[in-house]
């Protein structure tokens, strides 16, 4: 990413304005600056407000109704029980990662699949190559999805794990208004587990 973001602003009839070029675009130039790892920033004309995430998601949208989505609906519906839940703030960050180090390992593909088909004669006419750029793309996006989905399924096992372990942790501790297993409450107060040495006295 560049370190000076490319302001974009979006006016109310939800025009955007690059100013950057000093000229309308389409959410498609949006979309095509990302790919080309441009910072971009999106600001509400009339409110100043920050709204570069629901026009990235905008994107996210449009791309998944059209063409082969990227998320299937296991991983979608994964994502939308994090909301809300005490692992969401871990959550972010792990998909991050990965998403960084798919990044990485696809660039390092790229490369060495340049470098192999740069070698062969074959490969001379543009034609064999941009036929074989077209195939890689699907390809990759596939292997993506795949790679998202077992990294969620990853995440949530950790999380249940987790969940058996702090349950196992505190089993047998008797923690107020909750006794352990077995013992009734008394109504409005604990009940007091000491041995009552004095009934018999009283029974005398």
């Amino acid at each position: 990413m560049s370190s000076e973001k490319r302001v974009i602003k979006k006016y109310p009839n939800r025009r955007l304005y690059d100013t950057a070029t000093s000229s309308y675009i389409t959410l498609e130039d949006v979309k095509q600056l990302v790919v080309e790892n441009v910072d971009v920033q999106v600001i509400d004309a009339k409110s100043q407000d920050d709204i570069t995430r629901s026009v990235l998601l905008q994107i996210i949208l449009e791309e998944e109704s059209s063409g082969a989505p990227l998320f299937t609906y296991d991983v979608l519906t994964r994502l939308i029980r994090f909301y809300g839940n005490a692992m969401q703030g871990l959550m972010g960050g792990y998909l991050e990662k990965n998403l960084e180090l798919f990044s990485q390992m696809q660039g390092k593909l790229q490369d060495q699949t340049r470098q192999m088909m740069s070698d062969s004669p074959m490969t001379q006419s543009k034609n064999l190559w941009a036929d074989f750029m077209k195939f890689q793309g699907p390809a990759a996006q596939n292997m993506m999805t795949n790679y998202l989905e077992q990294s969620t399924n990853l995440f949530v096992e950790m999380q249940n794990q987790m969940q058996e372990r702090t349950k196992q942790l505190f089993t047998g501790f008797t923690f107020p208004a909750y006794p352990a297993d077995g013992d009734k409450p008394a109504e409005g107060a604990p009940a007091d587990t000491r041995p009552d040495s004095g009934s018999k006295e009283s029974s005398k």
